[in-house]
């Protein structure tokens, strides 16, 4: 499989004062985004290979109506039993450059033309986590600027879903490296980072759910 976790995001509440709940365990904020046209709004930890990112929608009428609309993040963060995740690819290397799923165009107002983001079709099953692939990412290019130093790397994202069937979308990205995304009876992510060489974990539930083990 030729796809690679470039970063996820989980949504959040407007604000995303559940960030400093990450940094209170040493992670390391990085620099934050508006994504106009869109209507959201993020906080971000980077990673030595990947991004966690916390989402939320600032302006409900721009996401509703906005060219990023069917992407449905209004309707994600106004349902709760919406899935709040959201999982971005990149390849790996250059041996394919096909889309790995089947999905749909989006050009963003906040990227630079011809820049675009090929959504997942199920982007329309709101249960399901929203899948993006990135095809103008070269290979080996998913570090942030602003790179973690007490937490290196991330080794493992678990998403649990109660979607059952699984679309074909998300039987494609579970092949993805580091990244798995399972049957659960509730919305959930692990995050293992360094492989959990500190033996250590935390459950940010009911705030987010979220649990990291480092």
């Amino acid at each position: 499989m030729n796809l690679e976790l470039h970063h996820f995001f989980i949504l959040v509440k407007p604000g995303a004062k559940v960030a400093e709940l990450l940094s209170s365990i040493g992670m390391r904020e990085g620099t934050r985004n508006k994504h106009e046209g869109q209507g959201t709004s993020n906080r971000r930890f980077n990673f030595s290979n990947a991004t966690l990112e916390l989402l939320w929608v600032h302006d409900n009428e721009e996401a509703l109506n906005g060219p990023g609309r069917d992407m449905l993040l209004a309707e994600r963060a106004n349902t709760e039993t919406a899935s709040p995740f959201g999982v971005i690819f990149s390849r790996k290397d250059n041996t394919s450059i096909e889309m790995p799923f089947e999905g749909w165009k989006y050009e963003p107002i906040y990227f630079q033309s011809p820049w675009a983001l090929h959504i997942g079709i199920n982007s329309k099953n709101i249960i399901e986590p929203l899948c993006v692939y990135m095809p103008f990412i070269e290979p080996g290019v998913s570090r942030g600027s602003d790179e973690n130093t007490s937490i290196g790397s991330i080794s493992k994202v678990k998403i649990f879903t109660p979607a059952e069937p699984m679309s074909n979308v998300l039987d494609v990205v579970n092949a993805a490296d580091r990244l798995s995304i399972e049957y659960g009876d509730k919305h959930l992510m692990e995050v293992i980072f360094d492989d959990n060489k500190a033996g250590l974990s935390k459950d940010f539930r009911p705030d987010i759910p979220l649990i990291v083990h480092w």
